[in-house]
């Protein structure tokens, strides 16, 4: 199956606890409680987006959410890529969907933190920042000396923005409610 066949949408309850069980196969993301993927797919859906198959599976989730002292930026906490859809643009075409989609409630900066030796994902972020014309820059934000006591390594935050609040029409992408 291509991403192209997959289905983007919002996401809704019904989908914390296929959640809970995606970001587990995808390791090494770390997993959060239950209830937390329940707030993600409920309170926090507008600033998610859930990738289901033909038959109906959750095969990828972004969630974020906007910092309340910064309401035009959209933070993306996670991206969540099943294995039988990797390689297939599927998180690209997620993280843009989800970019166009906060584009329109204002948003027009996007932040993430990406561990130094996560090459995966700053790859995406970064091939997602060129295709939405932006420029980024980075620093550490939780360093594994002070935040993580030595047990986790450094998350260096990405900003880039700001980007407009209409899209180029080759980034126009379906999605369903």
């Amino acid at each position: 199956m291509s991403s192209e066949t997959v289905r983007l949408r919002r996401p809704n309850d019904g989908d914390g606890y296929n959640l809970h069980q995606l970001v587990a196969r995808c390791q090494p993301l770390d997993t959060n409680s239950v209830y937390c993927n329940l707030l993600q797919c409920s309170d926090f859906a507008d600033t998610a987006i859930a990738a289901e198959n033909a038959q109906g599976e959750l095969v990828g989730f972004i969630s974020g959410y906007c910092p309340p002292a910064r309401p035009d930026t959209l933070f993306v906490w996670q991206v969540a890529v099943d294995a039988s859809m990797r390689g297939q643009g599927l998180g690209l075409r997620m993280l843009l969907k989800l970019a166009e989609r906060a584009a329109t409630h204002g948003v027009r900066y996007l932040e993430t933190t990406i561990s130094p030796d996560n090459a995966a994902s700053q790859a995406l972020f970064k091939k997602a920042f060129a295709r939405l014309g932006i420029d980024h820059e980075t620093r550490v934000l939780f360093s594994r000396a002070v935040h993580f006591n030595g047990r986790h390594e450094d998350e260096v935050l990405y900003r880039a923005g700001p980007f407009a609040s209409t899209f180029p029409r080759e980034e126009k992408l379906q999605e369903s409610a």
